[in-house]
């Protein structure tokens, strides 16, 4: 079996788990907020993380060194993680995937300031690009403006910081140690923030499995996506990547009657094609 055939298999599981993740996501928001799902999904990620970590033997790799740096990372993630469950139960899925793509733009702008690395005339155009393709998704004007659409847009903001600070991370960190603590943090803050108005909603019977959901999905979606680009380049992972687009519009047409946009995919295609130049030019450079 081949690099690429096997990548788009991972890439398929990650499909289908961040599918998972946004319907789970919206049948838990009619009881619980966008607080208490992280809260919920953070303790399932613990477990999860430990009875992983303690099979394949890598609990030992968590350390406290850099402890500043992973609350900085976690902050940036809870904050993007919140705001994309919000926009996921009051705006259109295919709108919230297709402003998440947006999250490479957002990282190729941010990098020099943070990483300090080159900021490219590639980079720029691709920039360019992909902010045209977020002004035909998002169509801003008084009457298409709302707090989901902000939400959305202001997610992929805060998962290309958490982007940029998981290649800190990465330098000197191990994947357990990285996901032990940002499950373990978020936990914290999602107790935190559930807890400021003295309520702290339990899931009931019937949400309980959407909760456990989001959890596991959250974990599997970034593992299969992380493996698939171990084993082939961006430049092919990627392409395969934007079928969450269509996959998740066809599901939100399925399941709750949203009508299909063609100028959110017009829109979400230069954004992907924004970003699919700077990957395959940076490999060229």
């Amino acid at each position: 079996m081949s690099h690429v055939l096997i990548a788009a298999l991972w890439m398929i599981g990650a499909i289908v788990a961040f599918t998972g993740m946004a319907v789970a996501g919206r049948a838990v928001s009619i009881e619980l907020d966008t607080f208490e799902i992280m809260l919920y999904r953070s303790i399932t990620g613990i477990i999860t993380v430990l009875i992983i970590g303690w099979m394949a033997g890598t609990l030992g790799q968590i350390r406290r060194q850099r402890l500043g740096l992973h609350a900085t990372r976690n902050i940036f993630h809870f904050a993007g993680q919140n705001l994309w469950f919000y926009a996921i139960a009051v705006i259109p899925l295919a709108q919230v995937f297709a402003l998440e793509f947006t999250t490479p733009v957002w990282v190729i702008l941010l990098s020099p300031l943070i990483l300090r690395e080159k900021l490219t005339k590639v980079g720029l155009l691709s920039a360019a690009i992909g902010f045209c393709g977020v002004l035909i998704v998002a169509r801003p004007d008084p009457g298409n403006i709302s707090p989901g659409l902000i939400a959305a847009a202001g997610c992929a903001i805060f998962f290309a910081l958490t982007a940029i600070f998981t290649r800190k991370l990465t330098r000197t960190e191990t994947i357990t140690c990285i996901m032990f603590y940002l499950t373990v943090m978020q936990a914290i803050f999602g107790l935190i923030c559930a807890g400021l108005d003295g309520e702290i909603a339990t899931p009931s019977q019937a949400a309980l499995p959407w909760v456990v959901v989001i959890g596991f999905a959250g974990l599997t979606a970034h593992f299969c996506l992380t493996k698939a680009l171990s084993i082939a380049p961006a430049s092919i992972v990627m392409p395969i990547d934007f079928v969450r687009l269509p996959t998740i519009a066809i599901v939100g047409m399925l399941l709750y009657q949203e009508p299909i946009d063609l100028l959110v995919f017009v829109g979400a295609a230069l954004i992907f094609g924004a970003n699919y130049l700077n990957i395959t030019q940076s490999r060229v450079g």
